[in-house]
């Protein structure tokens, strides 16, 4: 057989509409579920079918009020794999995968995949590595949650070390892991793991966007066009470092003057957060065109977190014209310049943060500056290269198992020339 003829058989095989996948992925949480591990890998998902690819997606059960939209989504975006779940205590709307290695074991035998990708490392996930392991399935993982760092928050620091021992086991079982950033990368690799690519999140800036902004909402919070309203967007939680944002609100108060916080999301801080503000919004759980809407009607945006390995919210924020205040970490440290596109507080204590927020807070040119340029430079995050980029890391952990096309070439090639 010639060398013409073999690349045209290759070309062919690996052609656009050949080239579909079937890809497993795995997670414990997902939409209608509100958080960024659910939301971002939603993107992730719809993006692979945009690609052509075939998407089983396999989740626990969500529980009672979503089965209408499990069929649906069923029939009509992917096809879905539901598993048992157990609540998650004092977190009643997300659910933990129950342990089901014997049902993923039969269901990928009978529908084997190219790859397994595991998003989130419970219960579920460790059923569907050892799996995918036993059926010697090409395997990538998500490190997205610092479960590590939570400890401290939850008085469990005792736990921190082991499980930082467990992620890594997990991780270095898989053939890659994806991380969000760079500097999380330099920080697992530093602690033992092993195959670390990075892969960004991306943000919809069609969705959040400056023209989202409306007058009737801030109408809703007590506010004029020209009084400063500051935003909280995430779970209300300990491990969000909350007190932060309540310091820097009141020295804003005593500031400028007249000030609303507003919180978007919930949790088991809510009851604290309102007693220690009673005079803030307390927004509850948004989404889509109204969560959109509530960034973009906001003046700052403060993100006091020191335990995300990304924080979607930082880059909604941003598209949505608000200058963010931030710690030096996460895709705030990746992303912003300060004094251009936010501001970032120096290492990680209240004081910094508040001064952070003053210096923006107090001057309106600048924060209007600043807001202008975190818009320009979130236009630059959009999904479509998020998701090639994760595409490419699934393409070349398939292709690098021996029985794989590319690597099935690689050695007709060696042999014949």
């Amino acid at each position: 057989m010639s060398h013409d003829t073999l690349d045209a058989l290759v070309i062919d095989s690996l052609s656009p509409a050949r080239r579909s996948r079937r890809i497993a992925v795995v997670t414990e949480t997902y939409p209608p579920e509100v958080n960024g591990v659910a939301m971002s890998l939603a993107r992730v998902v719809e993006g692979l079918q945009r690609r052509n690819h075939e998407v089983q997606l396999v989740r626990p059960r969500q529980g009672q009020g979503h089965e209408q939209q499990e069929a649906a989504e069923s029939s009509t975006r992917l096809h879905e794999f539901l598993t048992r779940g157990w609540p998650i205590p004092r977190y009643p709307n997300l659910r933990m995968g129950a342990p089901s290695k014997r049902a993923l074991v039969q269901l990928w035998s009978l529908r084997r995949p190219d790859v397994v990708h595991i998003a989130t490392e419970g219960p579920l996930g460790w059923s569907a590595l050892q799996a995918a392991r036993h059926l010697k399935l090409p395997v990538t993982s998500d490190f997205r949650t610092n479960f590590h760092a939570y400890g401290q928050h939850y008085r469990i620091g005792w736990l921190a070390k082991p499980i930082m021992a467990y992620l890594r086991k997990f991780h270095n079982r898989a053939d890659a892991t994806m991380v969000p950033t760079e500097a999380l990368r330099a920080q697992l690799a530093a602690a033992g793991f092993e195959r670390l690519t990075v892969v960004s999140r991306g943000v919809d800036t069609q969705r959040f966007h400056p023209a989202q902004r409306s007058a009737a909402l801030r109408t809703s919070w007590g506010v004029a066009d020209d009084e400063l309203v500051t935003l909280s967007v995430g779970r209300l939680a300990p491990e969000k470092n909350l007190g932060a944002v309540i310091a820097a609100h009141q020295a804003l108060q005593a500031a400028v003057g007249r000030a609303r916080l507003v919180f978007v999301g919930d949790g088991p801080m809510r009851g604290e957060l309102q007693a220690l503000c009673p005079e803030a919004v307390f927004a509850g759980q948004r989404s889509g065109h109204d969560l959109a809407a509530h960034y973009a009607s906001a003046d700052l945006f403060l993100f006091p977190s020191l335990t995300e390995t990304f924080g979607n919210v930082t880059t909604e924020a941003m598209a949505s014209g608000l200058p963010v205040v931030a710690f030096d970490c996460a895709a705030a440290g990746q992303l912003i310049e300060s004094s251009r596109n936010g501001m970032l507080a120096a290492g990680h204590s209240t004081a910094t943060f508040v001064r952070a927020a003053l210096a923006l807070g107090s001057d309106p040119l600048q924060r209007s500056a600043v807001g202008r340029a975190a818009h320009e430079s979130a236009r630059q995050f959009g999904w479509d290269d998020v998701v090639a980029r994760f595409e490419a890391v699934l393409a070349q952990t398939i292709d690098a198992d021996p029985e794989a096309p590319a690597a099935t070439w690689l050695a007709l090639r060696s042999q014949i020339s």
